[in-house]
């Protein structure tokens, strides 16, 4: 079912999406779709859950792999990442964490980069040890909704993102990142 969300979200976008046209994709009853989801929206928050926890395989993977001597080395790789997953994944582009639907659908007390935020900030203290501050906490934050607006305007004309809005967009927050904490 979230796949046959994913699918409608590409075709005809969140406005069009309803239970009937994903029971239809899906190849289900409608019932079966009401079984696991009272609405439209629910379906849509867990496939943008589904996309938070893509991401955050991805991130994890790329933080593992790598050879950073900074927590905000891997700047360049998380957004790549971002970028890859608007070009490939389905439903993505158009939902990515739910903003679309719902800017607190991924959870009800907090925003949807809120979320993304505290999620990279967690991958980011695991993996380089760094203290976990508020200082920390909002230079993530800000990072996160530069970064969110900027590669909005990237895919905004080009559906594959705007390469040159992309790099910048890479420079844009490994500058603020890299200069904003001097941490380990």
């Amino acid at each position: 079912m979230l796949d046959a969300c994913a699918e409608i979200l590409d075709e005809v976008g969140y406005d069009g999406l309803s239970t009937t046209r994903i029971a239809q994709r899906a190849e289900v009853a409608i019932g079966s779709v009401y079984q696991f989801f009272p609405d439209k929206r629910a379906v849509a928050q867990a496939l943008a859950l589904r996309n938070l926890e893509m991401f955050g395989e991805r991130v994890s993977r790329l933080l593992a792999e790598g050879d950073f001597q900074h927590w905000s080395d891997p700047v360049g790789g998380i957004i790549d990442i971002f970028v890859e997953m608007n070009r490939t994944v389905p439903g993505f582009r158009t939902l990515r964490f739910g903003d679309v639907a719902d800017v607190n659908l991924l959870e009800e007390t907090a925003d949807n980069n809120s979320v993304v935020a505290r999620r990279l900030r967690k991958l980011i203290v695991e993996a380089f040890g760094v203290p976990d501050t508020p200082e920390l906490a909002r230079a993530i934050a800000i990072a996160v909704e530069a970064a969110d607006a900027v590669l909005k305007m990237a895919f905004r004309n080009n559906p594959d993102g705007d390469p040159a809005t992309v790099a910048e967009a890479k420079r844009l927050i490994h500058g603020y990142l890299a200069g904003h904490i001097d941490t380990p």
